[in-house]
């Protein structure tokens, strides 16, 4: 697999991360989004130490994530919950014919 820079920008710094091509789109997305957050935090906390801004983004974002695979785990229970009722409507509607 072949590495390649890539040039990102975070908070009007530029950094080169070297990844696979195929990774490049999603690469660039997560630095465009750690940027905005870390602008967010700058903007509203009026941090200026770039470590503390990128501990807190980091912090903010790592909450995101587990609040999502939360949710995620609860409608996978929800869903397949879904899945058990129907599948017990399918075997009693085929058991009565």
């Amino acid at each position: 697999m072949t590495q390649q820079a890539v040039k990102v920008t975070i908070l009007d710094r530029d950094y080169a991360v070297s990844c696979a091509p195929e990774e490049q789109p999603s690469l660039i997305q997560a630095a465009a989004y750690l940027d905005t957050k870390m602008r967010e935090i700058r903007g509203k906390a009026k941090l200026v130490g770039l470590e503390r801004i990128a501990v807190m983004a980091a912090l903010n974002i790592a909450h995101e994530s587990l609040q999502a695979r939360t949710e995620l785990k609860q409608v996978g229970v929800d869903v397949g919950e879904e899945l058990r009722k129907l599948n017990a409507k399918l075997e009693a509607a085929l058991g009565r014919t």
